[in-house]
């Protein structure tokens, strides 16, 4: 399928790989990384973009390492960006989706379900993965209709995720 490619085990690798560059530019701003998206998820097949997500102490202040992030090649996104995440892409032999995101609100915590979840039913990422052929067959080129397609099974796919960690905690 155009764009999709299988599971590569690889990616775990230029993820920690890239990780480390963006750590040694954010310094002590940086809380935590994250491997998010469908190259995160074993077994189905992802456009091979890398998405990293960094959770940093101060949001605020961020946007003064955005020249070092540009030396390396990255470039800010104003129009994928939110209140909840500061985006950006870099162009390499992988893309990478860089979100910076905001510790004063739930993306991460948005970000991380939905992938677990995915993880922990492996016929639901199937379900994901049909979606996205299907998504990638109706808009070839259509980057925001691929995006919004998916929309409404994510936010199933997180309603579920939160009924399973409740019902967890109530053990």
């Amino acid at each position: 399928m155009k764009n999709l490619k299988p599971h590569n085990l690889e990616w775990k690798g230029l993820f920690e790989k890239e990780t480390e560059l963006l750590k040694d530019i954010l310094k002590d701003e940086v809380v935590d990384t994250y491997h998010i998206g469908s190259t995160a998820i074993p077994g189905i097949l992802s456009k091979p973009i890398i998405d990293i997500v960094i959770l940093v102490k101060s949001f605020e202040t961020i946007s003064y390492f955005f020249d070092e992030l540009e030396k390396i090649g990255y470039k800010y996104s104003k129009e994928r960006s939110s209140s909840e995440r500061y985006f950006l892409t870099k162009e390499n032999a992988t893309r990478y989706h860089l979100s910076i995101a905001n510790p004063k609100t739930p993306y991460l915590k948005r970000q991380i379900m939905f992938r677990d979840y995915l993880i922990n039913h492996p016929k639901i990422a199937k379900e994901y993965e049909d979606l996205k052929i299907d998504l990638i067959k109706k808009y070839p080129s259509g980057k925001d209709e691929y995006s919004y397609g998916k929309s409404e099974f994510i936010n199933k796919i997180l309603k579920k995720a939160k009924k399973e960690i409740l019902n967890l905690q109530t053990f």
